[in-house]
């Protein structure tokens, strides 16, 4: 049914100035159009890597809707350090903000924590940024700053990832941090939602708590799924200190599942690695330290080298090794042998093979976690970072989004008449339609108005009939847009139509004499609607030339005037009152009414 309710003559005519006033409703059905890929795939844009990652971002727009950069740390109370001016001396952050917002993507950067590094010593402390969410005036600053930061570079939201709070916190500590974490999110997220902007979160893993399985449950997604617009789990880093790998399907489907039963599965989003890991397994012969010093880098003790996606293959075929790709895992692997050349400190020739075993997710793996997307209806997926992918990969996410494309929707609307006085019916008629013009039934449609007010407010909300149409008459009350929308669903895109103008004019009643002396002056009374002071009504006399300055007067609290008018010459005269149009209301007019001049 009409928001409005059932409105009477009289009772609307007291709310004419609101706008476009429904009178009662009759709804029909929606539609929509071909369906292109779903816009599943989103990512970092790590500062230090702009050149390849935002042309990477940039080269999807059928896939991907945000992109989170990831630029700034939170250093103190009030201070987030932009990470991207010094990496990037030479291109604005205006300007790749600008070419990010022109490709029509949500920004969401991520602000890590650099609280926990001791300035002077370089060294971790713990606790640093708990304690300051425990203090509510630091709190409320870091609020502030955060704030202040979106609405400033006119970000559509923000992203936090506090890894340290995991990682150099000592989880003994966990317990005594969490009611802060969750109360600061609540603030943080009203702050940010009162300015219509978004809060999301990266945190690792967390697990169903029956299951058993560790997990980093000092996020608390249970107490801030309400709270935040996205969480981007880090479905990474599952194999670090040894080879595996790097986040297994079933040890993501987990933390999944855990999510989606705790908050809405459309604010859940996968996060998928475009990095594999090398590790060495072993080590023949004496590695040497000169030219470069592989003693410790050569080392089944050393940490895992990195690789890019992207160069997998090729890093796989220098060594003469195939990758498998593991079922179990939903990863790739392969092992292959290299072979280090130089010399000892007293300068004696020597050799060293290292076997080496690397893991990595492929095109096949990715898709796989693109699928998790559609299996329980997610948000999407979040790559760290953009720009380590190769282009198979992204024809895999590509086809899975294209399996699972909503429905696009062609919304149109019509009014009965553009132009019409104060009071006067418009009929509005919209349709939601695919492009092969099916229609949608039963989906929720909302009419929308702006007056002169400048806001857009809904008039009308009710569902689309059988051949996908909804049509309302409403009154008359002041210049108007009017659009039809319709909200999103997972099958469908949100759909709204062209704006449509309609032109409203002032009614203007007037009694001037029908008779009068040549030369004399009369005086002409009358009123306008709606009651207004200080409008300009001006006589205009339909030969031209009958006054060299046409006569006018203001109108009072009452909207009434009076026009001191003569006429030099004899014969009949059409005139009429007139009003200049404004940014409420088109031009009006009276009726012509005759005057005999004698």
């Amino acid at each position: 049914m009409s928001t409005w309710g059932s409105i009477s003559i009289r009772g609307a005519v007291a709310l004419l100035l609101a706008g476009l006033l429904p009178i009662s409703a009759v709804t029909s059905p929606i539609a929509r159009a071909d369906n292109p890929p779903r816009k599943i795939l989103s990512g970092w844009i790590p500062y230090y890597g702009t050149k390849t990652s935002i042309p990477a971002a940039l080269a999807n727009p059928d896939l991907v809707s945000e992109v989170t950069p990831f630029w700034y740390t939170l250093k103190d109370q009030q201070t987030i350090q932009d990470n991207y001016t010094p990496a990037n001396p030479s291109i604005p952050i205006a300007n790749t903000i600008a070419s990010l917002q022109a490709a029509g993507y949500l920004i969401l950067p991520t602000i890590t924590d650099g609280t926990s590094t001791d300035p002077k010593t370089g060294k971790s402390v713990q606790l640093v940024l708990s304690k300051l969410l425990a203090n509510p005036v630091s709190e409320k600053s870091i609020i502030t700053a955060i704030t202040n930061l979106v609405m400033v570079n006119k970000y559509d939201g923000i992203d936090l990832d506090w890894e340290d709070f995991a990682y150099v916190d000592s989880n003994t500590t966990w317990t005594t941090t969490q009611p802060r974490w969750v109360a600061f999110i609540q603030d943080l997220s009203a702050s940010l939602h009162a300015q219509g902007k978004l809060l999301s979160v990266t945190t690792p893993p967390l697990f169903d708590p029956a299951s058993g399985k560790r997990g980093y449950y000092f996020y608390a997604w249970k107490d801030i799924g309400g709270a935040i617009d996205r969480l981007r789990i880090m479905a990474y880093d599952y194999s670090t200190s040894s080879p595996g790998p790097i986040g297994p399907i079933t040890w993501t489907e987990s933390a999944v599942q855990y999510a989606i039963s705790v908050m809405p599965a459309s604010k859940v989003f996968v996060g998928i690695p475009g990095y594999g890991r090398d590790w060495v397994t072993k080590v023949d012969g004496t590695c040497p330290s000169l030219p470069i010093n592989y003693f410790k880098t050569v080392s089944t003790k050393a940490s895992a080298a990195t690789f890019v996606m992207h160069d997998a293959a090729t890093l796989a075929a220098t060594y003469n090794a195939t990758p498998t790709y593991v079922d179990k895992y939903g990863e790739s692997t392969f092992t292959y042998q290299k072979l280090y050349n130089g010399t000892t400190p007293d300068g004696s020739l020597t050799t060293c093979t290292a076997t080496r075993t690397a893991w990595f997710q492929d095109a096949k793996g990715f898709a796989l976690r693109a699928a998790l997307v559609a299996k329980y209806r997610l948000g999407g997926i979040a790559e760290w970072t953009f720009g380590m992918e190769d282009p198979t990969a992204i024809a895999e996410i590509r086809q899975v989004a294209t399996s699972i494309a909503p429905d696009q929707v062609v919304a149109n609307l019509q009014a009965s008449n553009s132009k019409t006085p104060i009071g006067g019916i418009v009929t509005l008629a919209g349709s939601f339609k695919k492009k092969d013009t099916t229609a949608f039934v039963g989906i929720p449609v909302q009419i929308e108005l702006k007056s002169s007010a400048g806001v857009w407010a809904k008039i009308y909300s009710g569902l689309s009939q059988s051949d996908g149409s909804i049509s309302l008459p409403i009154i008359a009350g002041e210049n108007s847009l009017l659009r039809v929308k319709s909200d999103g669903s997972w099958d469908r895109l949100a759909g709204q139509s062209s704006e449509v103008a309609v032109s409203v004019s002032r009614l203007i009643t007037w009694s001037p004499p029908t008779s009068m002396r040549h030369g004399v002056t009369y005086l002409s009374v009358g009123e306008i609607f709606p009651k207004e002071a200080g409008v300009v009504v001006t006589l205009e006399s339909a030969a031209p030339g009958s006054w060299i300055k046409p006569p006018s007067a203001l109108t009072d609290s009452e909207g009434r005037f009076a026009i001191p008018f003569a006429l030099s010459k004899t014969g009949s005269f059409a005139m009429r009152a007139t009003v200049a149009g404004d940014s409420r209301f088109d031009q009006s007019q009276s009726d012509f009414v005759t005057v005999l001049i004698r």
